[in-house]
């Protein structure tokens, strides 16, 4: 089994994950985190068929769980998916170039502000969906190949967007246009042939912006496109996150990274899968003892960390 994608529920206390089967199972954190939690305490309190094919990317609303496959998105309400009433509440395929296009949805975004859900993927393009109406308002082209993942700047009404040609576009999504571009493979101290020059994960923090992939794992500053720090990993990195002072990545290999801006490595702390795909910090508000990361991969185990010197347990789904 392959765990794709991960997504905290609105009142933090569950987490959904959707593996290559189409499953996505939910998880109660505050059960499995319980003093008197059990064995059972760890496995889904329900697993329902959302997709055909596998779950690349979820996001939650305030009410609802949106997950991607090939070719649409979906909606759930987190309502009622606790309840075990795993009905779909809406469907939507974006305007594709052909009737037979059925490319995958490897990223979803929400952009507050906007109110609006960005997906992208296997067509080259973003798209921007109104969440209100469901009806799809742009698309934004630009890259010639797969897009891998999404970024916002949240400050301004900007997304970021990663893919396998090697760019890191910047879009301003006021306009629909494409206001920057950084190809990362094309900087002698990131570039790495040998891996390829596909952007596999990105994340940006007002100014700066950190990604990775086939070229090396780089923090930039955006207004000068300049490759600040240069993070001495060699195995390419699937998903990578801001947290406080530090930057935690994942991909090859079954350890969580913890890095210093300046490129020092803080921590690798083991976890259960042999290769991460995503990771998940549940930074709910509403729920303070549910303060997790989580990461997922190569396997049917979501592995749990309540501080991040350590693995506390792992979900199985």
């Amino acid at each position: 089994m392959t765990i794709f994608s991960q997504s905290v529920s609105p009142c933090g206390k569950f987490l959904a994950a959707g593996n290559n089967y189409g499953q996505i199972a939910i998880f109660s954190l505050s059960a499995a985190l319980s003093s008197e939690a059990k064995e059972e305490s760890k496995k889904p309190v329900v697993t329902f068929q959302a997709h055909d094919g596998p779950v690349y990317s979820m996001v939650s609303t305030d009410r609802q769980l949106l997950s991607a496959g090939d070719g649409e998105v979906k909606a759930w309400l987190w309502a009622e998916i606790l309840k075990k009433g795993c009905k779909e509440l809406w469907r939507r395929q974006p305007p594709y170039r052909t009737s037979l296009e059925v490319p995958e949805i490897n990223a979803l975004l929400l952009a507050p502000k906007e109110n609006s859900l960005i997906l992208a993927g296997g067509d080259c393009q973003l798209h921007t969906m109104d969440l209100e109406t469901g009806t799809f308002t742009r698309a934004l082209r630009g890259h010639t190949d797969y897009i891998h993942c999404l970024a916002l700047r949240e400050r301004s009404p900007e997304v970021l967007s990663g893919g396998e040609d090697g760019a890191v576009r910047l879009w301003d999504l006021r306009t629909a246009k494409e206001v920057q571009t950084i190809e990362v493979y094309k900087h002698e101290e990131c570039a790495r042939p040998h891996n390829g020059r596909w952007i596999g994960c990105l994340a940006t923090d007002s100014d700066w912006m950190v990604c990775g992939g086939g070229p090396a794992l780089t923090l930039w500053h955006l207004r000068s496109s300049t490759p600040t720090t240069i993070f001495p990993m060699r195995a390419p990195q699937k998903h990578v996150t801001f947290y406080q002072d530090l930057i935690l990545s994942a991909g090859q290999g079954r350890c969580v990274n913890q890095w210093q801006l300046s490129g020092e490595l803080k921590a690798q702390v083991p976890g259960s899968s042999p290769g991460l795909l995503s990771l998940s910090l549940n930074q709910q508000p509403a729920a303070p003892e549910c303060k997790v990361l989580t990461a997922a991969g190569n396997s049917c185990r979501v592995d749990v960390f309540t501080n991040l010197g350590y693995r506390a347990f792992s979900l199985s789904f």
